[in-house]
């Protein structure tokens, strides 16, 4: 960074997440990023209690929710400079398509690719999926019951009437081709999840959904106050503010 103003707290981070790159703001906009940069990888990181993969995971999900590919690239940097793995990386891009299509996240492929290639992480990664053509289905509703009760038995062969094939989808899809998988736990695909929602803007009912999905796998409102609170500086403050009033109304609900 270029602003001998920033933090010494928020330096010292920066200097993990890129060594001693300066960052390319600093040049053109270095009162910018002394604001920035205190606030983001300063006093953000001081009021949250997340692990290195927790925090870059989310920050990971958020830039991909919001279509942030540039600063995706430079994230991904940092994630994997601090020592995120890579699996885990494309576990999070893999699952992002069944929630922002592939149209959103189609150019993140490339980015990823082309990071990861340059520090010489060898592509494909090892096979992730457990579930097969036959059994997808009735997999993906069983960790559909995992995640949110029981209330979600026989839920592929619930669909509307107009369109019975969309809970098949969900339950084969959604759950069995991407929740089955490997690299990412339960918990993190609830959280990563929630954040590609909460990103993406404009789906509150699923967004709710989310909530309480993290809430039955462990993932307590506290950590999701932590979890929307880091993901604040890639989003601003109205998805954030959404998210955390969509949450809290989740956990109440919860608590009844």
């Amino acid at each position: 960074m270029a602003s001998s103003d920033i933090s010494q707290t928020a330096r010292d981070e920066h200097r993990r997440m890129f060594n001693d790159e300066v960052y390319p703001l600093g040049v053109t906009d270095p009162e910018f990023v002394q604001l920035f940069a205190d606030f983001a990888f300063d006093e953000v990181i001081k009021a949250t209690k997340l692990d290195d993969r927790t925090r870059y995971l989310a920050i990971l999900a958020t830039c991909l929710g919001c279509g942030g590919k540039e600063e995706y690239r430079v994230m991904l940097t940092a994630a994997l400079n601090v020592g995120l793995d890579a699996v885990a990386v494309k576990e999070t891009l893999y699952q992002a398509t069944a929630y922002l299509g592939i149209a959103r996240t189609y150019g993140f492929f490339a980015v990823t690719n082309e990071v990861m290639q340059a520090r010489g992480i060898a592509l494909p990664l090892p096979p992730q999926g457990t579930t097969t053509r036959e059994d997808r289905v009735e997999r993906g509703e069983a960790k559909q019951v995992e995640l949110f009760g029981d209330h979600m038995k026989g839920f592929a062969s619930r669909g509307p009437a107009n369109a019975p094939h969309m809970n098949v989808w969900l339950s084969g899809n959604c759950f069995g081709d991407y929740y089955t998988r490997g690299g990412l736990s339960d918990r993190e695909r609830e959280m990563v999840t929630f954040c590609f929602i909460s990103a993406q803007g404009g789906c509150e009912p699923q967004l709710k959904s989310h909530a309480a999905g993290n809430f039955h796998v462990g993932n307590d409102e506290a950590f999701m106050v932590d979890v929307i609170s880091q993901c604040m500086p890639f989003i601003g403050y109205p998805r954030t503010l959404n998210a955390l009033r969509v949450m809290t109304e989740a956990a109440r609900e919860a608590e009844a």
